[in-house]
């Protein structure tokens, strides 16, 4: 007879002829031959199948009390994940895996925990799970398990301690908080002076680039009215002379100004004698 066996991709099995493990199975369907008896001689070898589950699992370690280095009684907690890698070691080279990853587990927890002060367990909390990890990886790898991690999942102190570390811890929130407040402060601050500093720069650029455009711009006006000064005088130099060279035209220039004030009714004329003779043209 023939007894067909399903073996799970979670799972893989150890096939044992007559006790003897001759291999390791993996997913599928396999039809085992049923070993039976002929007047008490076995004709067929017995053959067995043991499944081992390979997938991630967790394992807790509760509640157990160590003294610290300082002889302060703790309990921790410990959650630690593995896998089983090696069918055969894990059954094999151990009675019960799970059972001997617990007490490796809980040795090297204490063995760490003795080592470290209660003023290092509470500044540098993961360097327990670090040192519980490297300790157990080796040796559980010697039965086949594969230790994914190791953490600490709580850990207990006495209730005086336990109040006194919650005043400390809540001083130390409160501190963070100060820190926190002073820094934020002080940014603040600098910001601000830094703003009032641009500021000023601004105001100052701002200024002398006005006085500079004023004084460019009375610069100019002077240069222009020096100018202007310089063009009327030479324009009086040159109708000097041609009042020099043409004295006709100095007197059609006095006649015109006669004209322009006789059209003035307020405009009194005043004229000597001598200058009267001259007009008339006698000697």
């Amino acid at each position: 007879m023939v007894k067909e066996i399903i073996i799970k991709d979670t799972h893989r099995g150890l096939y044992y002829r007559d006790g003897v493990m001759v291999r390791i199975l993996s997913a599928g369907r396999y039809e085992i031959p049923e070993a039976f008896s002929f007047f008490g001689f076995a004709r067929r070898p017995k053959v067995e199948i043991v499944l081992v589950d390979v997938r991630e699992r967790d394992l807790t370690i509760k509640g157990q009390e160590i003294l610290t280095a300082d002889k302060v009684a703790v309990r921790v907690s410990i959650i630690v994940q593995f896998r089983v890698i090696d069918p055969r070691a894990a059954l094999h080279e151990v009675e019960q895996y799970e059972d001997r990853l617990y007490s490796d587990v809980q040795l090297a927890a204490r063995r760490s925990l003795a080592s470290m002060s209660l003023e290092a367990i509470l500044t540098n909390r993961n360097q327990l799970s670090e040192d519980i990890l490297r300790d157990v990886q080796e040796v559980a790898s010697r039965y086949g398990v594969s230790i994914l991690r190791a953490d600490v999942k709580d850990l207990v102190f006495p209730g005086n301690l336990q109040e006194i570390m919650n005043r400390v811890l809540a001083a130390e929130r409160m501190s963070e908080a100060q820190l926190v407040e002073a820094r934020t402060k002080a940014a603040v601050q600098q910001i601000d002076a830094q703003a009032r500093a641009e500021s000023q720069r601004i105001e100052i650029e701002t200024t002398a680039e006005a006085k500079r455009s004023t004084a460019q711009s009375e610069a100019e006006l002077q240069r222009v009215k020096t100018e202007a000064e310089i063009q009327a005088l030479r324009d009086r130099e040159q109708a000097a002379q041609a009042y020099t060279r043409h004295p006709a035209l100095l007197r059609l220039q006095e006649l015109e100004t006669l004209r322009e004030l006789a059209r003035t009714a307020n405009a009194r004329i005043y004229i000597s004698m001598d200058s009267a003779k001259n007009l008339s043209g006698e000697d």
